[in-house]
């Protein structure tokens, strides 16, 4: 059984000593891996302690209280992403430090628990960040070994398609035998839930595929001018079935003229994802709305909908690899975990950044920001 470090860094004698209680006997297992994951809890009272045992020996994750005698969380938040550690970082705080917490996700990290937590509340996101540090490992592993880091991904992937298929299969199964009757009509609701969970497939493959495009880093980038209006036309087009069938309005405002300087196969996932999930997540007669603003220093898209909005906690797990959002409204609605993450991988090869602004009930808007330099050209990563 493989045991991951954790250093827990808070000057609360009782949070140290309760999560090293709660995490004592605690594993988190996975269908998809190989043994499961226990943890060795080491403990700092202040920022300047916790750095010392970063320095040291990097634990792979570290929970992280912001209020610290001395040197402050954040503080130690920054030292880690500057130094580019490989490590995961979760805020612990009180309630009345949320705000901070939040934004604390913003600049690297990975999510934030509140206290007083319950043992359950902990629990759960231990197997939330220790899934994600065990994908991200295995995801870099990809690129240095051969067969076997291979044979993991692929077993990821089984899993997640398996639980659709055999549905599907239990359902053709059913209409195979006529089950039902002779009643040709008994059996739509088996065929549109076959039909949704191909859809929901044929979406993870094709988010696998273009996450592996970025992450190889084979794919030749062609940098050309781009119409973004006829790029966002495009995907609005895309998705008017899904559109209409909701009762779903989509507009389109943008400067005259509105281009830039990027790869055509990007900007369209890009927009597809972001009018795709607008769609997806609006309520029926609801309005989604995409603008493109240029000015001499970057070029602006925003996406916006009326739709089911997403509570602030959620916010910063929105952009995590595999990660989705899960409540009564959300439930039947297809999807990877997989596009809002890789929208923002592509969004930080042009060093840009993207950011959400959402009310539960009212709809969400996505902003996205591309720098522009003086020579009118963005400023490319090489990744």
């Amino acid at each position: 059984m493989e045991a991951l470090d954790v250093l827990v860094v808070d000057d609360e004698p009782g949070i140290r000593s309760g999560v090293l209680r709660i995490l004592r006997n605690f594993t988190v297992s996975y269908p998809f891996m190989d043994d499961d994951i226990s943890f060795n809890v080491i403990e700092a009272a202040t920022g300047e302690e916790a750095l010392e045992h970063i320095k040291k020996s990097p634990p792979a994750i570290v929970l992280l209280d912001n209020k610290l005698p001395g040197i402050q969380g954040v503080e130690v938040l920054e030292f880690i992403n500057n130094n580019q550690l490989d490590i995961l970082v979760m805020m612990i705080t009180s309630y009345a430090s949320l705000e901070l917490a939040v934004k604390a996700t913003t600049i690297g990290a990975y999510d934030f628990v509140p206290k007083p937590f319950t043992p359950q509340e902990l629990k759960s996101s231990m197997e939330n960040i220790t899934k994600h540090y065990f994908l991200r490992r295995m995801t870099r592993k990809m690129h240095k070994e051969g067969k076997q880091v291979r044979f993991q991904f692929l077993s990821v992937l089984s899993h997640e398609l398996k639980a659709p298929l055999n549905a599907i299969e239990g359902y053709l199964n059913i209409m195979q035998d006529k089950q039902m009757g002779p009643n040709v009509a008994a059996y739509d609701e088996m065929i549109d839930r076959s039909l949704s969970r191909v859809k929901s497939m044929r979406t993870m493959i094709m988010d696998l595929l273009d996450l592996t495009h970025i992450e190889s880093g084979k794919k030749k980038r062609e940098l050309r001018e781009l119409d973004l209006c006829l790029v966002a036309k495009s995907a609005m087009d895309t998705m008017m079935p899904l559109a209409i069938q909701r009762d779903v309005t989509m507009q389109l405002a943008a400067d005259d003229g509105c281009t830039y300087f990027a790869d055509s196969d990007e900007m369209v996932i890009i927009f597809n994802n972001l009018i795709s999930n607008a769609v997806k997540y609006n309520a029926t007669g609801g309005t989604v709305t995409c603008t493109i603003a240029q000015s001499e220093n970057q070029v602006v898209i925003r996406v916006a909908d009326t739709g089911i909005g997403i509570d602030e906690a959620d916010v910063p797990k929105l952009f995590h690899e595999f990660s989705r959002i899960k409540n009564a409204k959300t439930r039947e609605v297809t999807g990877s975990g997989l596009g809002l993450s890789i929208v923002k991988r592509l969004v930080s090869m042009y060093n840009g950044r993207i950011e959400v602004d959402s009310k539960v009930g009212q709809g969400s808007t996505f902003s996205i920001y591309l720098p522009v330099s003086s020579s009118g050209l963005p400023d490319v990563s090489s990744q």
